[in-house]
């Protein structure tokens, strides 16, 4: 009887053994699989391939949920505009991670390319109870603001980012658009005469400058500003398309005509 038992006994721990060894080898081929899919997308994410990327990495959360290759994933998902899919995924790494501030600020960025101010601004409130100097949360808080057309929180908001760090080339860009959204033309061009003082041949800040002279009816001085722009970046269409109407509203009509068609060479559905 003992004998049997004995027979028995080994012959099951051996049917059990040749279990655990092939749930082990299936286990170990998943894991690879997991990995090749993970490098596969971030070597495609890395070389713009983001439709390639996006499908290594959804197959690979099908394997194993990862909260790294939910990050990529947002990135892929990010670079090929597809902005709804990759907040969600943020907003899987933010259940995971709810005091890191930086996912928090890559969520108010998707949400502010989507134009969800109401989002955008939600994310900076929670950003800012995790750290309260960071000066691109009040930027990007600011830039919420504004978006939904309160243009005093917007101003309150961009100041604060300006006193952390006064040298806060965007911060300072931001403000004079506000102003000048605000119809202070003389605080605009404060921001526009700081900007040219501490940035060198920028096409941004020249376009600015061209904007606050526009706005106070110095048209020589914004034809000044608009041809350094041009001058910078000869494609740059905001800059025909301004400085023609400018020429048009002091009477150049052939300078406008000549600017009219420079924009429709650069942007042929240009009405």
């Amino acid at each position: 009887m003992n004998i049997f038992k004995k027979l028995f006994s080994g012959a099951a721990n051996e049917i059990e053994d040749k279990k655990n060894e092939l749930e082990e080898k299936k286990s170990e081929s998943k894991e690879k699989d997991f990995d090749i899919l993970k490098y596969d997308g971030l070597r495609a994410l890395r070389t713009g391939q983001y439709d390639y990327a996006i499908k290594c990495f959804r197959h690979a959360l099908d394997i194993k949920d990862d909260l790294e290759v939910h990050d990529y994933l947002s990135q892929a998902l990010i670079r090929n505009n597809e902005l709804l899919a990759a907040y969600k995924e943020l907003e899987v790494l933010t259940k995971a991670e709810p005091d890191n501030q930086d996912i928090l600020i890559r969520m108010a960025q998707v949400a502010f390319m989507n134009e969800d101010y109401d989002a955008m601004g939600e994310n900076c409130k929670k950003a800012l109870e995790i750290n309260k100097t960071n000066p691109l949360v009040y930027v990007l808080y600011a830039r919420a603001y504004r978006g939904s057309g309160d243009y005093v929180n917007a101003l309150a908001m961009v100041n604060e980012a300006i006193k952390l760090d006064a040298d806060y080339i965007e911060a300072h860009e931001l403000r004079g658009s506000i102003l000048l959204d605000m119809n202070d033309t003389d605080g605009a061009d404060n921001d526009a005469q700081w900007l040219l003082e501490n940035t060198n041949d920028d096409e941004d800040v020249y376009l600015f400058k061209a904007r606050v002279e526009r706005a106070k009816e110095n048209y020589k001085e914004a034809i000044h500003y608009y041809n350094k722009v041009t001058e910078v970046n000869p494609f740059r269409i905001e800059a025909f398309r301004e400085r023609g109407a400018v020429k048009l509203a002091t009477g150049d009509k052939e300078g406008a005509d000549e600017d009219g068609r420079k924009l429709l060479e650069l942007n042929p559905n240009e009405k």
